[in-house]
């Protein structure tokens, strides 16, 4: 019997249409399930510790401020180093307030808040609180401060401030800032009242942490900062035969990448050849330095140039990048830096 090609058709209508429904079906779900993706709480402002950085004191931690609209928030304290780092979480201290305990005496304080709503969580951390004192530690009234001169090469020594009661001793940590003075690391070894100044320092802030100590407790101070460090060669300038030293200047400079680019203009009061000499830094990192040669047919020029850092530079932190320009006559320039913060 012959099949009716009709009848054949309609079939497969049948067959087709519940399969057209499940396919725009799936797409509506996926574009559901991405909308409801995007709204999980995004972190717009960090949460901010407030109250006193003391043994018995009771810190509390706000909320920061979130999109999206959370529907609840948790709460995890962490113990860091004295400079903010090498944090761990705190067994159990899981409240908006946290009461300072004697084993933080001597370490900062971070907490981490925990937002959620119907479509997922995020996290974000408050920055580091002062160094926890004892409960009867002395009170500083002046704060240290650095004195010397903030070059390589030459020394630089912190005063213990002034106290209250009269401390039995003091110990010290040195930090290397930002050349803002914020963001403050920990040098390893320098412990002592006075710092040698090194070529890691160069373009940043130095500062110490002073810890007054008495029969009944501890208390830490941080000192005023140093001036920018400059390089040991950075008042020099060579001149030859009423030669003038050339000038160097930052235009741009950026991240693309694991590239770091960098627009900068020189000028010198002869043509030809110039050397620009430039320099990798980075906090408890080791610097590294590079060379360009460019040749100058007018007295000032623009150039581009772009290098991969080693990977010690490109980690989360500050990268500073300094240049320096040199003629043939081996006139310096000063130095010129600029900085970029991978987070």
């Amino acid at each position: 019997m012959k099949e009716n090609p009709m009848r054949t058709h309609k079939i497969g209508l049948r067959r087709l249409v519940p399969l057209a429904v499940m396919i725009v079906a799936s797409g509506v779900a996926g574009s559901v399930a991405t909308a409801r993706s995007a709204a999980a709480p995004q972190n717009t402002a960090i949460p901010q510790v407030s109250g006193t950085a003391k043994e018995g004191e009771t810190l509390t931690a706000s909320n920061g401020t979130w999109s999206n609209t959370p529907t609840s928030y948790a709460y995890q304290w962490r113990r860091c180093a004295s400079d903010g780092t090498a944090c761990g979480d705190i067994t159990g201290a899981t409240k908006q307030t946290y009461p300072v305990l004697a084993a933080d005496i001597g370490h900062t304080l971070r907490v981490v808040v925990t937002a959620s709503n119907a479509d997922g969580k995020a996290s974000a951390t408050s920055g580091a609180t002062d160094v926890v004192d004892s409960k009867s530690g002395p009170v500083n009234s002046v704060k240290p401060a650095v004195s010397g001169t903030a070059t390589v090469g030459q020394e630089l020594r912190v005063s213990t401030g002034t106290w209250s009661p009269k401390p039995g001793s003091y110990g010290y940590q040195w930090q290397r800032c930002t050349s803002t003075g914020a963001d403050c690391v920990n040098v390893d070894g320098a412990t002592s009242a006075t710092y040698g100044v090194r070529s890691a320092d160069v373009d940043h802030r130095m500062r110490a942490l002073v810890t007054a100590r008495t029969s009944a407790g501890r208390s830490t101070a941080a000192s005023t900062p140093s001036s920018v460090v400059l390089d040991n060669t950075s008042t020099t300038t060579t001149t030859v035969q009423g030669n003038k030293a050339p000038t160097v200047t930052f235009i741009s400079f950026k991240w693309v990448g694991p590239r770091a680019f960098a627009r900068f203009r020189v000028c010198d009061d002869g043509l030809g050849r110039i050397t620009v000499i430039e320099r990798d830094n980075k906090a408890k990192t080791l610097a590294s330095e590079r060379r360009f040669r460019i040749t100058r047919s007018a007295s000032c020029g623009t150039y581009s140039r772009n290098w991969i850092p080693a990977p010690r530079f490109r980690t989360k932190g500050r990268y500073v990048a300094t240049l320096r320009a040199v003629d043939t006559s081996n006139a310096l320039s000063r130095i010129v830096s600029r900085s970029l913060v991978k987070r």
